[in-house]
């Protein structure tokens, strides 16, 4: 499948593994999708091969902020109807506190549309949405 076909299957669908399968990072950090009507929820997985701090232990900055960006840029492609991913022109990360070794989600939303440049912030939280461990906010390349 080329990648328009794949987006327009996850569109119609609502089945995002072709699509995540279809990006590498996405695929080694484990990320997952769940669609609930228009909104979107992502899901880092507890594993392993995510750990930057085995003592703890805590999920590697790194992954998290990957996991953060990955996800605004799915979203950002699915909700303007795009069939190919945004370009990133800028990511600002702040990290609230430690990422512990457990299910991850993240949510999106789109701050600002202009004709050239998307917004979209990102809270990451692991069990309750009241206590993020991260937030960001995308800037997004919007290409025809």
């Amino acid at each position: 499948m080329t990648d328009p076909e794949i987006y327009r299957y996850t569109r119609e669908t609502g089945d995002f593994s072709r699509l995540l399968q279809s990006i590498p990072y996405a695929t080694f950090i484990g990320l997952e999708c769940d669609q609930f009507g228009d909104d979107l929820i992502f899901r880092l997985p507890k594993k392993e091969e995510n750990l930057g701090n085995p003592i703890l232990p805590a999920i590697h900055g790194g992954v998290i902020g990957g996991f953060m960006e990955l996800s605004a840029a799915i979203y950002l492609m699915m909700s303007q109807d795009s069939m190919r991913m945004p370009r990133i022109v800028d990511f600002s990360l702040d990290y609230l506190r430690a990422g512990l070794n457990r299910e991850t989600y993240a949510e999106c939303r789109l701050t600002r549309q202009g004709n050239r440049v998307a917004n979209v912030m990102v809270t990451a939280w692991q069990k309750s949405r009241s206590q993020p461990i991260a937030t960001a906010r995308a800037h997004f390349l919007m290409e025809d």
